[in-house]
C-alpha cells in the first residue's frame, strides 16, 4: 500500500486512467444524454487524459522527476489535448491538483485532499452556466469527503463520495431521470478516482474497472424513444457544431466568453496558470466562434465537429480482440510458452531488454487488449514501462504481477479468451499471485542469508524469495537433488496439490526422476508436471498450487 505519490506513481495513474477509460469509454458514450446526447463523453475524456499521459512520457526528465513536476505536466498536457466539456473540466481537476503539489517531491493524504479541493474549484469556474446532476457536483462529492488522513483513505474515500453522488445524478437532472442512466461525465470522474485508489493498492486498475463494470450494472440503458437522444442523433439540435482551440496571448479573455456566450452554449474558456488557454462552444456560425478568439488572442489547433457527423463507434486497428504476451529467459521456456499461444520476448541470459523491445511485442500482436506476464521478477518495471506507453498510444494493456515463470504458466492455464477481458485479467492474477514459487540454485559467491553464510559453488534453495536451505558445495547431482526435494517438502509443508518443475540448462539427469520418487513416497496426493525451460539463472524452478 502506498504511503505517497511520487513521479514514478503519478506517472502509473496517468496510465491507469487511460487504461480504465478506455475500457469504459463505450458504455460511457452511450449514456452521454447532456448537456447535449452527442455520445462522445467517454471518447472525450480518453482523448484527453490520452493527451496528457503522452505529455508526461515525452517531457525532459528533470520536468517530471518529482510529484510536483510530473502533475504540472499532465495538467499541460490535457489543457493543450482537452476535448468536449469533459475534457477540459478533467484538465482543471488536473491543473488544480498541480497548483497544490508544486514543487513537493511526494503527496501524500492532506496533500491529495487539498488538491482534490483546488481541482473541483478551477473546474467549476472552467464552466460558464454550472448546473446540479453533472460531473462537477460529482467532484464536490470526492472533494468534500472526509476521513482518515492516510494517502489509500483520502483516495478511496473520495471515490466512494464520487460514486455516491454519481448516483443521486438522475435526481438532480431530469434528461438524466428519463434516459434511465446517470450522467455520463460524472461516471467519467469515477472511474478516474477508482484508478487513483488501484494504483495506491497496488492491484491493476483493470480490477477496478471490472469492479465498476460490475457496480454500474444495475443502471438502465438509455432509451432509443427518448426524444433528446433521437434529435440530437438526427443532427437536429440547437446548436449543430463544436468548436474548440488553443488561444495564446489573450488579453481579454471575460469579452471571449461573454461573446461566446452571445453564439451558443457550453462554453468554457479555461488556462493553464500561464499564457495558454482552451476555448469550447456548441455553435452555429463557427467562423464568429472563431473570429472571437482573434479579437482577444492568437488561436491555434482549431477542430470543428459537425454533430451529425458523429458516428457511434469507430473502426478497429486492431486484428483481433486479445493476446497474452510474456516476457521469459531459456529457449525452451519461450517454446513451451509459444505453444500455448503466447506472444515472447526472448530475454537472454544476462540481458536486460528494453521497454520498446517489448513494447514492439506488445504492438506486434495486433490485439486490442493485451495481457503481459513477465516471468521474472526484474522485468516487472521494463513490463510496466512497455505498458505505459502501449496505453498511450491506445491499446490496452494490462501487467499480471509475476515473479517467476511458474506463476506466468499458472496465469496461462487460466486464460480464456472467451470471457470478459476484465474478468480474464481478474483469473490470470489470481491463478499467478496464489502459485508460490521455489527455486534452486548455485551461489555465485559468498554471501551472508537470513540461514546463515553461503560460499560460491553452495547449493542454495530458495522459497517465496527466501533462502531456506544451504547445502555445502560442490554442486554435484546428490546436493542438487537434496535441496530440490527439500525445497518441495518445506513448500509442501502449508499444503497444495499440483507441483510445477522447471528444469534448468544445468540440470543433472535424473532430477526430475528423484522429485517424482520424493512426491511419490513423502507426499502421494500432490501432482508433478516437469518442463524443460533451460534457463541459466537456476537449476530448478518451481511452482505450487
Amino acid at each position: 500500500m502506498l504511503q505517497a505519490l511520487d513521479a514514478g506513481e503519478v506517472r502509473r495513474w496517468a496510465a491507469a486512467c487511460v487504461q480504465s477509460m478506455d475500457a469504459h469509454r463505450a458504455a460511457i458514450d452511450r449514456i452521454n444524454v447532456y448537456p447535449v446526447a452527442d455520445g462522445d463523453t467517454g471518447s472525450n475524456l480518453l482523448n484527453t487524459l490520452r493527451a496528457a499521459l503522452e505529455a508526461l512520457l515525452r517531457a525532459p526528465v528533470m520536468e517530471r522527476s518529482d510529484a510536483g513536476g510530473a502533475f504540472a505536466v499532465l495538467a499541460k498536457g490535457a489543457l493543450a489535448g482537452a476535448r468536449g466539456n469533459s475534457g477540459v473540466i478533467i484538465s482543471q481537476l488536473l491543473r488544480g491538483i498541480a497548483e497544490t503539489v508544486r514543487d513537493q517531491r511526494e503527496v501524500g493524504g492532506p496533500e491529495l485532499r487539498a488538491a482534490l479541493k483546488r481541482g473541483a474549484e478551477l473546474a467549476t469556474a472552467a464552466v460558464s452556466k454550472p448546473v446540479p446532476g453533472t460531473m462537477l457536483s460529482v467532484l464536490d462529492a470526492a472533494a468534500s469527503a472526509t476521513g482518515p488522513d492516510s494517502l489509500h483513505d483520502v483516495a478511496a474515500a473520495a471515490a466512494i463520495a464520487a460514486a455516491e453522488a454519481l448516483d443521486r445524478t438522475p435526481d438532480q437532472l431530469a434528461v438524466l431521470a428519463e434516459a434511465g442512466v446517470v450522467d455520463a461525465g460524472g461516471r467519467g470522474v469515477v472511474v478516474v478516482l477508482d484508478a487513483l485508489v488501484a494504483v495506491i493498492g497496488g492491484k491493476p486498475p483493470e480490477l477496478a474497472a471490472a469492479a465498476r463494470v460490475t457496480a454500474d450494472a444495475p443502471i438502465a440503458p438509455r432509451r432509443a424513444e427518448n426524444p433528446l437522444v433521437a434529435a440530437r442523433e438526427a443532427g437536429s439540435d440547437l446548436y449543430a457544431y463544436e468548436v474548440m482551440y488553443l488561444l495564446e496571448n489573450a488579453t481579454e479573455v471575460d469579452r471571449l466568453r461573454d461573446a461566446l456566450d452571445d453564439l451558443g452554449d457550453c462554453v468554457s474558456v479555461v488556462g493553464d496558470g500561464a499564457d495558454l488557454w482552451t476555448v469550447h462552444v456548441h455553435c452555429n456560425d463557427v467562423g464568429a466562434a472563431i473570429e472571437a478568439g482573434i479579437d482577444v488572442g492568437r488561436p491555434r489547433k482549431i477542430r470543428v465537429a459537425r454533430f451529425a457527423d458523429a458516428v457511434s463507434g469507430e473502426e478497429s486497428r486492431y486484428t483481433k480482440d486479445r493476446a497474452v504476451v510474456a516476457a521469459v529467459r531459456g529457449d525452451d521456456l519461450a517454446e513451451l510458452f509459444l505453444s500455448e499461444g503466447v506472444a515472447v520476448l526472448r530475454v537472454g541470459d544476462a540481458d536486460v531488454p528494453t521497454p520498446y523491445e517489448l513494447l514492439q511485442v506488445i504492438t506486434g500482436t495486433g490485439a486490442g487488449h493485451v495481457t503481459v506476464l513477465p516471468g521474472d521478477a526484474g522485468l516487472m518495471e521494463i513490463a510496466d514501462e512497455a505498458a505505459i506507453r502501449a496505453v498511450a498510444a491506445g491499446q490496452d494493456v494490462v501487467v499480471v504481477p509475476c515473479a517467476s515463470p511458474v506463476q506466468a504458466l499458472a496465469a496461462i492455464a487460466v486464460h480464456d479468451p472467451r470471457r470478459r477481458s476484465g474478468d480474464d485479467v481478474v483469473a490470470m492474477a489470481e491463478a499467478a499471485a496464489a502459485t508460490r514459487r521455489g527455486a534452486v540454485l548455485v551461489a555465485a559467491e559468498a554471501a551472508i542469508t537470513w540461514i546463515g553464510s553461503c560460499e560460491a559453488n553452495d547449493v542454495v534453495g530458495f522459497a517465496d524469495g527466501e533462502v531456506v536451505l544451504i547445502e555445502p558445495g560442490p554442486p554435484l547431482s546428490d546436493a542438487l537433488i537434496k535441496v530440490a526435494c527439500g525445497v518441495v517438502e518445506r513448500m509442501l509443508a502449508v499444503g497444495g496439490e499440483l507441483v510445477t518443475a522447471l528444469l534448468g540448462r544445468d540440470a543433472p539427469d535424473g532430477l526430475a526422476e528423484a522429485l517424482a520418487e520424493y512426491l511419490r513416497t513423502a507426499r502421494p496426493e500432490a501432482e508433478l508436471v516437469v518442463y524443460r525451460g533451460g534457463q541459466s539463472d537456476s537449476v530448478l524452478t518451481l511452482g505450487l498450487e
